[in-house]
């Protein structure tokens, strides 16, 4: 059986990622930060495929021990999905460095330790898979911190296409714009309404049509260093 490392596993978009790679056959490890019930949920529907285990990310040493966990239950890893990200919303003048730090260690440091912990464990023809965002893209007034560690994430995506082309392993970024998952949903409805008339689709994306980027990228091997922006149209006017 192929196994899959997912970070941030526990709910939207990583655990839809979790549901397909399931559904199509891997055992997933994942990573969850806070919720235990929701990761516990997750492994009884899951039944027995997807096994969950706590570890911060915005805290180094537990994205350590989440290294050794995987560690002791492969040795061998066939797709990455490194989904983990933060938010912290204050404005940029009173975003302190904690704040930035915290959203660029779960985004981009953890992922730089994860991948190149886990190398020598990364079989040839392989999948690594990156949860971007379209505030990479678009300036994100709101959040500068967010928009900035998520256009390192895709920098490190188009990177690291020259690191895994030894092992004939795609690396590929899916960009989403607005998802309608729990965090989503308990915005002020005219916040989401004005999001909505940005969209060119006017909604925000069901979870099932942002993980199917990710499935489109397991099936074709041709696509790599890719940013695959899944946003409905965003910012169309």
């Amino acid at each position: 059986m192929r196994t899959a490392i997912v970070t941030g596993g526990s709910r939207g978009i990583g655990l839809g990622v979790v549901k397909m790679l399931v559904e199509r056959g891997y055992r997933v490890i994942a990573s969850y930060a806070h919720d235990k019930n929701a990761a516990h949920e997750a492994e009884r529907v899951m039944q027995g495929n997807a096994l969950f285990f706590k570890a911060d990310h915005s805290n180094r040493t537990e994205t350590y021990r989440f290294i050794d966990f995987i560690r002791q239950q492969t040795d061998s890893i066939h797709c990455v999905v490194c989904n983990a990200g933060t938010t912290v919303r204050h404005a940029f003048t009173e975003t302190s460095d904690d704040d930035w730090d915290c959203m660029m260690e779960v985004a981009v440091n953890a992922h730089v330790i994860l991948l190149r912990e886990l190398f020598p464990l990364i079989q040839d023809n392989s999948h690594i898979l990156f949860t971007g965002s379209s505030m990479a893209i678009h300036p994100h007034a709101t959040v500068l911190g967010y928009g900035v560690s998520k256009a390192a994430v895709h920098a490190l995506a188009k990177n690291l296409t020259k690191v895994f082309e030894p092992k004939h392993t795609t690396v590929n970024v899916i960009a989403p714009g607005f998802v309608d998952t729990e965090w989503q949903k308990n915005k002020p409805e005219e916040i989401r309404q004005n999001i909505c008339r940005k969209t060119a689709i006017h909604r925000f994306a069901t979870t099932e049509e942002i993980t199917g980027a990710y499935a489109f990228c397991l099936d074709n091997g041709f696509t790599n260093g890719a940013i695959i922006e899944v946003d409905g149209g965003y910012s169309y006017r």
